[in-house]
C-alpha cells in the first residue's frame, strides 16, 4: 500500500499552532516551539510484539517505501510516523503515518506535508479544531493501590535488592479520575504546554505526556540522548530550590541511579557509533515541582546511519523507567507491581523516512478516554530507598498531569 502513497511537502509561511492543530484526535510532538503535528491516517505500520529490532526495521523501511517530493528537506519533512510504544518490552504497537502534518524547526523553518496517492495542490485547512464541549464539573480522583500499599511493596523491593537480587527497580502509582463529562484532550494538552514549557508534549490517540526526557534523537549522523535520574522538590523560592539543587548533587544514592542509567544509555550507542561521550558532571533540570539530575550524551553515528527506530528498540526502556539489570527489574515488576502501565513509561516521538526522529520517555502521562484518565508516576528505588519519601516524590509527579487534567 505505502508503494502508491506520495508525500508532498512545501513551506509554510503561516504559523500555526501545532495542539491546536491536533485537535482532539490528531498527533502532536512539540518541545518549545519546535515540533510536528497531523491529522488523518494515510498509513498504519505495524510494530510486531516479540522482536523489537525487527519492529524497528520494518517499520522504517515500510516508511521508507512512500514516496517523496520534499521542497523544504529539513529533519521532519517528507513521510512521517508518529508513535507511542508500551512500556512492556517487546509489547506490540501502531506507527500512523498522517495524512496531513505541519512542521515547525527551531530556526522558524515551517512546513506542510500532505500525503496521498496524488497530492493536491491546495494546502490543507490549518485552523486548528476547538473542543465545543463543556468541561467538566466534578472530579473524583482515586488511587488504584492505597498509598499503604504502595509503601509496603517498595519495603519489599529495597529488602530484595538488599540481598543483591538487583541493583534498583521502578515502581509506578496509577491515579484513576472519573468525570461527570468528556475529558478534553486537547485542553488539557494546552495546560501542560503552558506548565510545562521544557518538556516534550505529546499527544497521540487518548495518550497525553509533558516528559522533560528525551530518549533517543537523530538528525542526520548527530544522535543524542538526556538521561534523567534522580529527582526532588521544588520549594517555590530560588534560594530553597538552589538548597535541594544542591543536595541532589550531593546525593550518593541518587548519584549512583543516575550513573546506573547513563553507563547503558553510553554503552547501548556506542555500538552505532564511531564517537559517542557524555558530560563529565550532571545538572540540575528543574520541570515546575520537581527538579532532576541530567546528563547530556551526544555521539556521531557511523554509516550506514541507522533509523531513530533502531536506537528506540535497542535503548527502551532505560533503567530510568525499569531499572538494572534490565531483565530482572522488568520481571519483578510485572510480578509485583500490581497495575498495566500500558503506554506510560514507554516511549513517544516521531521518525522521518530518513532515519531522523525524536523520541521522548513517556513519564509523566495519562490515558484519556471519554470521561475517564488515568494518571501514572514513578520512582526508582534501590535498597536504601525510604517508602515515605518515594510515596512523597510520586505524589509531585502525579500532581503535574493531575493539574492538567481536574480543574477546579
Amino acid at each position: 500500500m505505502s508503494a502508491s502513497l506520495v508525500a508532498r511537502t512545501r513551506p509554510l509561511d503561516a504559523d500555526v499552532d501545532l495542539v491546536a492543530f491536533a485537535g482532539a484526535d490528531g498527533l502532536v510532538f512539540e518541545k518549545g516551539r519546535a515540533g510536528l503535528a497531523g491529522r488523518g491516517r494515510a498509513l498504519a505500520i505495524d510494530w510486531p510484539a516479540g522482536d523489537p529490532p525487527m519492529a524497528a526495521r520494518g517499520a522504517a523501511a515500510a516508511l521508507a517505501a512512500i514516496g517523496s517530493d520534499d521542497a523544504v528537506g529539513v529533519p521532519g519533512t517528507g513521510p512521517v510516523a508518529f508513535g507511542a510504544l508500551p512500556f512492556a518490552p517487546g509489547a506490540g504497537s501502531t506507527l500512523i503515518v498522517p495524512e496531513v502534518v505541519v512542521g515547525r524547526a527551531e530556526d522558524g523553518t515551517r512546513w506542510v506535508t500532505e500525503i496521498g496517492p496524488d497530492p493536491g495542490v491546495a494546502l490543507p485547512d490549518l485552523v486548528g479544531r476547538r473542543h465545543d464541549g463543556a468541561d467538566p464539573l466534578r472530579y473524583a480522583v482515586e488511587a488504584a493501590r492505597p498509598p499503604e500499599d504502595w509503601c509496603h511493596l517498595v519495603e519489599r523491593a529495597t529488602k530484595v535488592m538488599a540481598g543483591g537480587a538487583f541493583a534498583k527497580v521502578v515502581l509506578a502509582r496509577q491515579v484513576n479520575v472519573t468525570a461527570d463529562r468528556p475529558l478534553d484532550r486537547q485542553a488539557v494538552l494546552e495546560r501542560l504546554r503552558a506548565a510545562y514549557p521544557g518538556c516534550h508534549i505529546v499527544g497521540v490517540d487518548g495518550f497525553v505526556c509533558a516528559s522533560p526526557e528525551l530518549l533517543v534523537s537523530v538528525g542526520g549522523d548527530v544522535v543524542r540522548s538526556h538521561p534523567m535520574a534522580g529527582t526532588a522538590p521544588r520549594g517555590g523560592d530560588p534560594a530553597t530550590d538552589q538548597r535541594l539543587a544542591l543536595s541532589l548533587l550531593g546525593s550518593t544514592k541518587d548519584r549512583q541511579e543516575h550513573q546506573i542509567t547513563i553507563d547503558m544509555v553510553h554503552d547501548t550507542l556506542l555500538g552505532w557509533c564511531s564517537y559517542v561521550d557524555y558530560e563529565a558532571e550532571p545538572s540540575v533540570v528543574a520541570v515546575a515541582n520537581v527538579q532532576h539530575l541530567a546528563t547530556l550524551v551526544e555521539g556521531r553515528l557511523s554509516r550506514p546511519t541507522p533509523s531513530v527506530l533502531e536506537l528506540v528498540a535497542a535503548l527502551h526502556p532505560t533503567p530510568a523507567v525499569a531499572g538494572w539489570p534490565r531483565d530482572d527489574a522488568v520481571a519483578w515488576i510485572a510480578d509485583n507491581e500490581g497495575i498495566d502501565r500500558a503506554r506510560y513509561a514507554g516511549t513517544a516521538g516521531w521518525v522521518d523516512a530518513t532515519g531522523n526522529g525524536t523520541w521522548a520517555v513517556s513519564v509523566r502521562s495519562a490515558e484519556i478516554d471519554g470521561n475517564r484518565a488515568r494518571v501514572f508516576a514513578g520512582n526508582g528505588i534501590v535498597a536504601d530507598s525510604d517508602p515515605p519519601t518515594e510515596l512523597a516524590e510520586t505524589r509531585a509527579k502525579l500532581q503535574a498531569l493531575l493539574s492538567a487534567v481536574v480543574r477546579p
